[in-house]
Order: C-alpha cells, then sequence, then structure tokens
C-alpha cells in the first residue's frame, strides 16, 4: 500500500488516548475534509507503496504491541486486511482510523469510526469542485453498523460549532444502537489554541448527553507536525 509516514507516537485520541503506539499512515482517501489536517495523505497525497513484510518489519522496531492503521483512508488499501491479518497473527493490538464510508474485510481490536459531518464539506475550497462527491460519499450508515457489529468501536466526530449536535443526534438515531458511550467528540483544531476555544462547550454536550470528550493530545504535546 502507499504509505505517508510509519512511526512511534502517543495515541492522542479516543479511547486508548495515552496509549504508545505505532501508527501507519496510508495515503489516499475517498473524502476531501476541508479541514483535514493530513492533506499529504488526502489533498495531495504522498509516499512510496510499501509491501505489508516491510511495514511489519518497520513496526517490530517499535516497543510497543498496539498498532494504529489510519489514514487518508486505509480502507481503500488492498493491502489493508492482509496487513491486520499479519499484525493479528504478530501479537498486535490493532486500532483502525476510519470515517466509514468503505469497508474492507480486516480485524481490529478497536475500530475508530469518524463519520464526517457537513461541516466537513469543501464548499469553497478549489472552487466547490470536490463538494459534490464528498457529500455524496461522506456517510454510509450501513459500512458504520458492520464496523460495530464486528468489532469494539468508537464513533468519534469532529466538531466545529453547537449547531453540529443535529446533525449528530440525527445521524446516532439512524445508525441505531449506539452506546452514548461511545459517542466521542472532539473539538476540531490544529493548534492549543483553537482547541481550548472549543473546549468548554464541547465538554458542556458531552456532560449533557453521556457522551466522552475526545482530546487531541498529539496536538497539545508536539504541536501539528508529522510523526506524532
Amino acid at each position: 500500500m502507499r504509505v505517508a509516514e510509519i512511526f512511534h507516537s502517543i495515541q492522542g485520541e479516543g479511547l486508548l488516548a495515552g496509549v504508545p503506539s505505532a501508527f501507519v499512515r496510508a495515503s489516499g482517501c475517498n473524502l476531501r475534509c476541508v479541514w483535514c489536517d493530513t492533506p499529504y495523505a488526502s489533498w495531495a497525497p504522498e509516499g512510496p507503496v510499501v509491501s505489508v513484510a516491510q511495514i511489519v518489519e518497520r513496526i517490530a522496531a517499535y516497543p510497543t504491541r498496539h498498532v494504529v492503521l489510519t489514514g487518508g483512508e486505509p480502507m481503500i488499501m488492498a493491502d489493508a486486511g492482509e496487513l491486520t491479518r499479519r499484525l493479528r497473527a504478530g501479537g498486535y493490538h490493532i486500532t483502525i482510523e476510519t470515517a466509514g464510508t468503505v469497508w474492507a474485510e480486516v480485524v481490529c481490536d478497536l475500530a475508530s469510526v469518524s463519520p464526517k459531518l457537513a461541516n466537513s464539506t469543501p464548499v469553497d475550497r478549489d472552487g466547490g469542485r470536490f463538494a459534490e462527491g464528498h457529500e455524496r460519499k461522506r456517510i454510509n450508515v450501513e459500512v458504520v453498523r458492520r464496523f460495530m457489529e464486528r468489532f469494539d468501536y468508537q464513533l468519534k466526530f469532529v466538531v466545529t460549532e453547537p449547531g453540529d449536535l443535529a446533525e449528530i443526534d440525527e445521524l446516532v438515531g439512524r445508525i441505531g444502537d449506539v452506546r452514548p458511550d461511545r459517542v466521542l467528540l472532539m473539538p476540531e483544531g490544529v493548534d492549543r489554541e483553537s482547541l481550548d476555544a472549543k473546549a468548554g462547550w464541547v465538554a458542556d454536550i458531552c456532560k449533557d448527553r453521556g457522551f466522552r470528550y475526545c482530546p487531541r493530545l498529539h496536538i497539545m504535546m508536539y504541536g501539528n507536525v508529522r510523526g506524532t
């Protein structure tokens, strides 16, 4: 698969926030989120094609048993299933970070599914030429349900304003049978100031609904830099 980067860091988001982990960032995405913080894996994908054996070998050099397959969108990679099976055979805990729009026959211990809200649609960027395609593909309820049925899961929503809650409620209702404590609200932002500005009202929503507040520890610790 094409890989933008492989690195060892702290998981910054979700139920496993704070856990040292090896990250494999697949390069390429079927969506075009306007606020994407890894454009080198989506808007302008970079990186070489790396074999599954080479990826596993590089991961083995890190002192961790947790691996995060992220992107971009790893589920569009032809070798995603093989990679997860090799990692499972090696005794790794596997998290898959996906937008939940595409299904692939993978194995994992935690499916971190992040359905993209309307706030992600690039209405104005590049003259809006990606907006229609993004809007059409950004939600696939059946794929989200399939991840939830197969694996332990978290539903992680990137929020930009309090008004996003109405769309989250509507989508969670469509998905059905979602545990509130597995709904994670994560403020959008790529610097400490942006995250701090949204933290209070996002936390208040979580308190009211029984959702989880999702930090971005890697941003807080390192800033928005690669390899973290």
